[in-house]
């Protein structure tokens, strides 16, 4: 019998010259939440850039892609956008790493990207994106947020992803936040 491992929801926003992601601590097996305080979100600094980057799914696939994902900024000297696409074709052409069971959402303050790990690299037109079970949730109250207040990125991240907690099984309230500006 496959359990599906639902956890996670991250959030991204570019707001007002600054970039922040936020990510909840819950993991979950099947219908049991095994972890309340996972970090699932991080910066990474190569060659100037600061880049964060956040993921959903399984927690040392995501790790992995993660490691593979700083040497391609590295190999690549920070440039965010050739980094996620060589990752995303190594990721869908290795016949270890194919199999790997995260999605990945990466940006700094120019770009965003979500990779998964059929080859898709998804460049999302507006200052939001989101992935994970929660993901919906916490994207449209951050687009709210934004129209609605004159919170900064970081305030508008941690309150989209309280909301998100309060309406998704699979998110809670332990939350992760990093900016950079």
């Amino acid at each position: 019998m496959k359990i599906d491992i639902r956890s996670t929801t991250i959030i991204g926003v570019r707001h007002k010259g600054r970039v922040a992601m936020a990510g909840d601590g819950q993991v979950t097996f099947g219908e049991m939440a095994f972890k309340q305080k996972a970090i699932k979100v991080r910066e990474f600094k190569v060659a100037k850039n600061q880049v964060l980057g956040g993921f959903a799914g399984a927690a040392a696939d995501a790790l992995t892609l993660f490691e593979k994902f700083e040497q391609k900024l590295e190999q690549y000297e920070g440039d965010l956008k050739r980094a996620t696409v060589e990752l995303a074709k190594e990721w869908r052409m290795d016949k270890m790493l194919r199999h790997l069971d995260a999605m990945l959402v990466v940006m700094n303050k120019q770009n965003s990207f979500i990779i998964a790990g059929d080859g898709n690299v998804i460049e999302p037109d507006g200052q939001v994106v989101s992935i994970g079970s929660g993901g919906g949730f916490a994207q449209a109250a951050a687009e709210a947020l934004l129209k609605n207040t004159q919170f900064s990125a970081k305030k508008i991240a941690s309150e989209s992803l309280k909301i998100a907690a309060d309406l998704c099984i699979y998110t809670n309230h332990s939350i992760s936040v990093l900016e950079i500006s």
